[in-house]
């Protein structure tokens, strides 16, 4: 076999992973290999860009040095206890990552749907333990266009027909309302049995819909003061990937971690994170919340055999302290809002992009063209082939993503490339 993998080409490999993989993914016709930075290199040793960071878990670059020396310090003393026993990694990271954050405690998972599952999980426990619901009645909205994962519990409130037809019957318990809409959130809480309010501070999969600035202040202030717990998934949109360590920090220009400058700032009563809170070294996710949410849950009743094993917590640890030594959301601040320009100048020369949106360094080409056509997508595979990764999502939307150790250098290069293939592809 390893003669074989020698002698690995892209044609090969995708030929493999369509006759022996499900086909529950369309790729873009690349074959990555190696990873360093901002870079990639397919196997026959092209370099790209990364413009998607692996839907923001790279946001600390690919491969960084100080995530895989911690990865390979703890792989070899000790990688896995399960929760039956304490282990000599799970305290620390847990104190770190807690005062990191400004939380009483967390609850370790593994992937980002998990987090999202077991957010849902304490906000029921909580609404019939401490808000007195009365059992089995518990409500919790969510907002049209979500994202949160593709389980069964996250499937049945999602409203992308490709994630929800035919995985029924569908769980109960959730409501609907538009997002960026503070006239039906106020209108949806008036139900005395809605126990949360689970939203994306950005919708990424939905095109990187940025909302109102001051929407997610007003919301928490609505959630608060119908005794209703705000549930921020931030798994996307945290780390630093929106130009503050998190989206809920209202667009904050902190120095260091979360210094709640921003007079938009909202603390999330239960805080959702993944996917760069290892560097995408690792599947590391967690579930943030002060004692008097989490000291719901009790032994037996929530857990996971791999929910904070050693070496996820020693690599989520260096992946933090990345995050802040190298000051990773100032750099995403400023470098999103020259790229946001040099994207609207490109918009005022070719009739190709209707709108440009994001925040920090998660943006968004809108194509004029319906989500139904190839546009959005020929046009990825042209910027593939002249060195820069994207992809679609919702069909006439790119989403620009790259590592938030991009310099500015590179984010022109990447500029350059975008526009080149915009042009050429008007004529």
């Amino acid at each position: 076999m390893s003669e074989v993998m020698t002698r690995m080409t892209s044609e090969m490999a995708m030929e493999w992973e369509n006759q022996y993989g499900a086909q529950n993914y369309h790729p873009l016709p690349v074959v990555l290999d190696r990873g360093e930075g901002v870079h990639v290199w397919d196997l026959e040793g092209k370099q790209y860009f990364d413009f998607l960071s692996a839907y923001s878990a790279v946001n600390q670059g690919h491969c960084h040095p100080r995530i895989i020396g911690a990865l390979k310090d703890q792989a070899e003393k000790l990688t896995l206890t399960s929760r039956a026993f304490y282990n000599s990694a799970l305290g620390e990271y847990e104190k770190y990552v807690t005062t990191y954050f400004g939380y009483d405690k967390v609850l370790p998972m593994n992937t980002g749907a998990e987090a999202v599952e077991t957010a849902i999980k304490l906000c029921r426990k909580w609404s019939y333990e401490i808000k007195g619901l009365e059992s089995d009645k518990s409500v919790i909205i969510v907002c049209e266009q979500n994202f949160h994962g593709r389980t069964t519990t996250i499937v049945s409130f999602s409203s992308d027909p490709d994630s929800r037809k035919n995985f029924g019957p569908y769980g109960q318990g959730f409501l609907a309302i538009p997002y960026n809409d503070l006239s039906a959130l106020d209108k949806a809480l008036q139900d005395p049995n809605v126990a949360g309010f689970l939203v994306e501070p950005i919708q990424g999969e939905a095109g990187v819909f940025t909302p109102d600035e001051d929407y997610l202040f007003k919301a928490a202030a609505l959630c608060k003061s119908h005794n209703v717990l705000l549930l921020a998934d931030e798994v996307q949109t945290g780390i630093a990937r929106t130009g503050s360590l998190l989206a809920t920090c209202g667009n904050c220009n902190c120095q260091n971690s979360c210094e709640r400058k921003s007079p938009n700032f909202v603390k999330p009563d239960i805080l959702i994170l993944g996917k760069a809170i290892s560097g995408g070294v690792y599947p590391v996710s967690v579930v943030l919340a002060d004692n008097q949410i989490m000291d719901v849950i009790k032994p037996g009743q929530h857990g996971s055999t791999f929910g904070g094993n050693p070496l996820a917590c020693k690599v989520a640890i260096a992946a933090l302290e990345v995050v802040k030594d190298e000051r990773l959301a100032q750099n995403a601040r400023r470098l999103g809002q020259i790229f946001r320009d040099e994207m609207r100048k490109l918009m005022r020369e070719t009739n190709l992009i209707t709108l440009v949106r994001g925040r920090g360094l998660l943006n968004a080409l809108v194509i004029n063209d319906s989500p139904s056509s190839k546009t959005a997508w020929n046009l990825c595979v042209e910027m593939k082939n002249n060195g820069l990764l994207a992809k679609p999502t919702h069909g006439n939307i790119i989403r620009l993503a790259p590592p938030l150790v991009i310099t500015e250098a590179q984010l022109m290069e990447c500029v350059n490339i975008i526009r080149k293939t915009f042009l050429e592809h008007n004529r």
